[in-house]
């Protein structure tokens, strides 16, 4: 019992470390940043490096109150949930299964949280979690074969990549079906509403009404187009009445004339209706989910496909009903296949084996 204790308290006390370095992780690499230079975690307000006795995990951060001790800047409840959310999977991790698979699931959920929250907060997941999870997810497969239920390394090489090509094309499929199916979303505005585009460095800053977005956000092909009914528009110093804007990312067509946004400053007017080109999905969550397929198999692939279109159903009916849902909305997926991929680990053979019985009660 005293041995079965301390491990415990050791899963948990390693989880919140980790949990530590992956906060780095998702503050540094959406932003291009090295996550090993500087060493030491800095404010993110004041830059000022953070001493060792500052940066213990969950405790710091509650000490502090969560507040930077030089500048007094607000550190984000981000740092001590993930702290704390790695150390209580870790546990979890530990307490069910044997100790070379708990390991590489410490390091898969290492990724999904990684990915997780950079998702939740810029819409992106980076290649470091999907590609280099896949691989590390086919690496660890070989070295511990049970996670595929496979009984030699080989086998266990074979259904990890194949798994993991599945995740890929089940998700691409989708997206391109989605995209035939749902890629335009029209949007009625409430009477004459003003809008703008205007340059902001290499991208855009987009206004209808009150509504705010980036350029590029609208854009994930060449060929997506977004319309505008204007009743009136002004690019740069050229006027145009009841005219319909043809935008595609880099040009805009009107009254037969096409105008580089390269050479443009600034578009405005007013607009009652916009089309804007949408996607199912980003091309990171199919790499996400073939990472997640490449650790857990080809059934978990299916299973955080429908796990995780569930869970973002409801939470996006939920923001309907809420009133909370804007045209220029968006919700990343990578949250809910992460979902989907730890409620397999934890629940999918329990899964299974009441949906068997709902196929042949008996």
């Amino acid at each position: 019992m005293s041995y079965e204790i301390l491990f415990n308290v050791f899963a948990f006390v390693l989880g919140a470390a980790i949990g530590s370095f992956l906060n780095v992780c998702i503050y540094r690499l959406p932003l291009d940043l090295s996550i090993n230079k500087p060493r030491r975690s800095f404010c993110p307000s004041c830059k000022s490096p953070i001493p060792w006795y500052q940066n213990i995990p969950l405790v710091s951060w509650l000490w502090l109150r969560g507040r930077c001790a030089h500048c007094g800047a607000k550190i984000s409840f981000r740092y001590f949930g993930v702290e704390l959310l790695t150390g209580l999977l870790f546990l979890a991790v530990w307490r069910a299964f044997p100790p070379q698979m708990a390991m590489a699931y410490w390091f898969f959920i290492s990724l999904l949280l990684v990915g997780t929250f950079i998702d939740l907060e810029h819409f992106i997941i980076p290649d470091q979690i999907t590609i280099g999870g896949t691989i590390a997810g086919i690496i660890a497969s070989v070295l511990v074969p049970q996670l595929q239920y496979a009984d030699t390394r080989l086998a266990a090489f074979v259904k990890s990549a194949l798994a993991a090509a599945l995740g890929y094309l089940a998700l691409l499929f989708v997206l391109e079906a989605g995209k035939i199916a749902f890629g335009k979303k029209r949007v009625k505005l409430d009477g004459a509403t003003p809008f703008t585009w205007k340059r902001h460095g290499d991208d855009a800053e987009f206004s209808v009404g009150p509504e705010q977005s980036l350029w590029s956000d609208h854009f994930a092909r060449e060929s997506d187009r977004l319309l505008l009914e204007c009743d009136d528009a002004k690019i740069d110093n050229d006027i145009h009445n009841k005219v319909t804007l043809e935008f595609h990312y880099n040009r805009v067509t009107v009254e037969g004339r096409t105008f580089e946004l390269d050479h443009v400053t600034e578009i405005s007017g007013t607009a009652r209706e916009l089309i804007i080109p949408r996607e199912a999905m980003g091309r990171g969550d199919l790499k996400f989910l073939a990472c997640i397929g490449a650790f857990l198999g080809w059934r978990a692939v299916l299973f955080s496909i429908f796990a995780g279109s569930l869970a973002g159903s409801l939470v996006g009916l939920t923001t309907m009903i809420m009133n909370r849902r804007v045209w220029s909305a968006k919700l990343p997926f990578g949250p809910y296949l992460a979902f989907g991929a730890l409620a397999w680990m934890f629940f999918g053979e329990q899964f299974v084996r009441w949906y068997l019985s709902l196929l042949n009660p008996v």
